[in-house]
């Protein structure tokens, strides 16, 4: 893997992630408390990424454009719900950085950490009265955490780059029930951020 990951590399890790959340729906719906208790999260966050994987799947010849552009049309295409519509526009704004390095060999912690950066602004846009505590907060850790690392000039590869992201991330949604206090009632963490590290964790 080293310090780069390629077309083919970013299409085998998105459809593991899919198929993550695909797994885990179920456990998810469970824990949907805000912003309704209406138990659709996992499915509706489920449905936004498999339209977008299916697009990802038939790609016989993949090109970071191609990849790209079939994560983000086909979430845009399958959003379903609250959850979903923030996870399509996570993958849009995650998806444009990319698309403007497309003609490079591959994706660097670089191109990474500014995909996330993109990914959060673009989200955030998208939300008339963005909540903390919610899937938002999650991948803005993750962004943050990303450009720290790069500002810190250590060298990582990517693995342990996207190691680090993660754990970052897994640490913020631990403490999402100390942000929404619905969440604490209920003992649990937020849904869509949940959801989101369900993803992360496949596609790692």
């Amino acid at each position: 893997m080293g310090d780069q990951i390629d077309a083919l590399q970013l299409k085998n890790a998105f459809l593991a992630g899919a198929n993550n959340l695909n797994a885990k729906k179920e456990w998810i719906n469970e824990l949907n408390v805000f912003p309704v208790p209406d138990g659709d999260t996992g499915t509706n966050m489920t449905m936004t990424i498999m339209s977008a994987a299916r697009e990802v799947a038939a790609i016989s010849a993949p090109t970071l454009e191609n990849v790209a552009k079939a994560m983000a049309s086909g979430s845009l295409r399958g959003a379903r719900g609250n959850s979903g519509v923030i996870l399509s526009q996570l993958i849009r704004g995650f998806t444009k950085e990319i698309r403007e390095h497309a003609d490079e060999a591959g994706i660097d912690n670089l191109i990474m950490a500014r995909a996330f950066s993109r990914a959060v602004e673009t989200a955030y846009k998208a939300v008339m009265k963005p909540k903390e505590g919610t899937i938002l907060t999650v991948i803005k850790a993750g962004a943050e955490r990303s450009v720290e690392l790069l500002m810190e000039g250590e060298s990582h590869d990517m693995v342990s780059f996207a190691e680090e992201v993660s754990a970052y991330m897994e640490d913020t949604l631990k403490r999402t029930p100390d942000m929404l206090p619905v969440l604490k009632q209920a003992g649990v963490v937020d849904s869509g951020g949940e959801g989101l590290m369900t993803f992360v964790r496949g596609a790692l």
